[in-house]
């Protein structure tokens, strides 16, 4: 008798979300959290809270010893080494477990971005492009907080556009050194870092990678920044007059610096989105705090409908961001399953350079509203240094300008995936034409069965909205649509909104699969709010877009389209978003 065998569940294509249906069981989510992972979760979560916090007065003074103190226990426990290969004293551990730390390190910003500079963007450039000798030297060293990592892409003069540095690199005359001049900017960890990731241009031409160390002849640091937010980190210039760097510390290839620093950066932008969200959830986790504590007409704060909209609303959009970012670090996880060449399994991590971009941008926007309102909940204290909501709000800031500008992210997301689709890898302009076939039949009634049915028929629609924009921008601007910004941009948004209302939707969807529709009820309940405010954005965006495509009789029939795509039930978003609220002030923080 023939045995039935499980079809195995294979990595979903970077950018297929708009147009392929995904199945609960293909989502990672943080339901599907291993017992490893949780345990380094939750060592992550007590040493931040159990050693970290209580040092936060002397972070906050730039007191580096301090900080430096904090790292090397880190390392003691493990955290630093997550993601570096257990052969060079890491832990070796997935992208799920990485963006687990991320998440939990976002219990004070300016620690978290100490943190995630030395394991993220410092330490990520030699795991995957250093040669066997430079791994030898540097990664034992800094899984153990040994040494500390920084990294300097930017210059002053070069804002976003990282390839016009200014930085050059000659090799020496007795062709045993390179000397390197120039000034980078934004060094986080400058201050009290050993080494130096940094890039130059061989000759004035070739853009490349170098590895820094600190005391080399000619490398010196500026004044510290004095930042808005974020006061704890440590943010200097590396100012390098004529420096003498041994020629074997140069990283990669020359001319392919451009590699090293997307790639770290894509690989940021995700683990940036779970910060954010961390972020998000201390914010929640505070505001309740005041809020049952503050009294007002004889009540807690926390009693009144226009806070319990602000707390359901930071809940609803955490899950949501939750679900973003762990869905796209099992993707990536699973893409990378059987890979041991680092140059193979960056080609594997870019795979997802759009949904990298989407989280580094939807979450740094969402953790932005959570601080906001985190400070309205604080009322007069949220505006004074000796509560924490001022802090909050002022770190956030900068999570929009890390990792490349929001603006940059929004134009790489339409980007990427018309250059995927002129290459044939994706069948955007396909899918796109049957749109046109659909609206010119009859209407279709809604389909709605099931569990969350409504919202998965909503994301059907919002779907066809984000090809249907895709292609008539397309088709209007051709080869000058880079030029069009603006469309981009809105375009982006669709998508944004796409791919997070789809992550949630999931997300509960397969929770309800497991564990029954009834133990779901405020995950649906979160979902249904998320998605009524999710097309009504698409929506907005898609006419502000459509109207730079045409006008007239062309307009209207754009219009009705989207007026087609966006019809749905209307729901009762004030008690479901009430429902989240009180379940959170229950639980005193983030209940999903």
């Amino acid at each position: 008798m023939a045995t039935e065998t499980q079809t195995p569940v294979l990595a979903a294509r970077g950018g297929s979300f708009l147009i392929e249906e995904r199945r609960v069981e293909e989502v990672f989510t943080p339901e599907d959290f291993t017992e490893e992972q949780r345990m380094i979760g939750d060592t992550a979560a007590e040493f931040m809270e159990k050693e970290m916090v209580p040092r936060l007065p002397e972070i906050l003074a730039l007191k580096y010893e301090t900080t430096r103190a904090l790292l090397r226990k880190a390392g003691e426990l493990g955290l630093l080494g997550v993601e570096i290969p257990e052969q060079y004293g890491g832990l070796g551990l997935d992208k799920v477990s990485g963006c687990l730390v991320s998440e939990k390190s976002a219990r004070d910003g300016s620690f978290a971005v100490t943190f995630m500079g030395h394991t993220g963007i410092g330490t990520l450039p030699v795991v995957y492009f250093g040669t066997e000798e430079q791994k030898q030297k540097y990664l034992p060293r800094f899984a153990t907080g040994e040494w500390i990592s920084s990294y300097s892409l930017s210059e002053a003069s070069s804002a976003s556009d990282a390839m016009n540095a200014k930085a050059r690199a000659v090799l020496s005359p007795d062709g045993r050194s390179w000397i390197l001049s120039g000034e980078k900017m934004w060094l986080t960890n400058a201050g009290f870092a050993d080494v130096y990731i940094t890039f130059a241009k061989v000759d004035g031409e070739h853009f490349t990678a170098f590895i820094i160390d600190k005391g080399s002849p000619g490398v010196s640091l500026g004044a510290e920044e004095k930042k808005t937010g974020i006061k704890g980190s440590s943010t200097r210039p590396l100012i390098l007059a004529d420096a003498v760097i041994p020629r074997e510390n140069l990283l990669g290839e020359i001319g392919k610096g451009h590699k090293i620093a997307f790639n770290t950066l894509n690989i940021g932008r995700f683990k940036l989105g779970a910060g954010c969200t961390g972020g998000a959830k201390g914010a929640l986790r505070a505001a309740v705090a005041y809020g049952r504590n503050r009294t007002a007409f004889g009540h807690p704060i926390t009693d009144f409908g226009l806070v319990k909209h602000k707390l359901g609303e930071m809940a609803i959009l955490a899950y949501v961001g939750e679900a973003m970012v762990y869905r796209t670090a099992g993707m990536i996880d699973r893409n990378l399953a059987g890979v041991t060449q680092a140059a193979e399994a960056l080609k594997r991590i870019e795979e997802y350079d759009v949904e990298c971009s989407m989280i580094k941008v939807w979450c740094s926007e969402m953790l932005d509203y959570a601080v906001d309102e985190t400070v309205q909940v604080f009322g007069g204290s949220g505006y004074v240094e000796d509560y924490p909501a001022e802090r909050y709000w002022r770190d956030a800031r900068v999570n929009r300008i890390f990792e490349g500008t929001n603006e940059i992210n929004r134009l790489l997301v339409p980007g990427r995936l018309l250059r995927r689709a002129m290459k044939g890898e994706l069948a955007f302009f396909e899918k796109a034409m049957g749109l046109i076939k659909e609206v010119a039949t009859p209407e279709p009634p809604v389909s709605a069965a099931g569990f969350l049915g409504a919202e998965a028929a909503a994301l059907g629609g919002a779907k066809k909205v984000a090809l249907m924009c895709l292609g008539l921008a397309a088709q209007r601007f051709g080869t000058e649509l880079s030029e069009q910004q603006e469309v981009l941009g809105h375009f982006a948004d669709i998508a944004m909104e796409t791919y997070a209302l789809e992550s949630a939707l999931l997300r509960a969807r397969k929770k309800a699969a497991a564990a029954g529709d009834e133990a779901c009820a405020l995950q649906a309940a979160a979902v249904e709010c998320f998605a009524q405010d999710a097309l009504d954005r698409v929506e907005v965006s898609a006419r502000r877009l459509l109207a730079a495509l045409g006008e007239g009789d062309t307009l209207q029939t754009h219009l009705s389209a989207l007026r087609r795509f966006t019809k749905r039930e209307v729901t009762d978003t004030i008690a479901r978003r009430r429902r989240v609220a009180d379940a959170a002030i229950e639980h005193g923080g983030y209940p999903l």
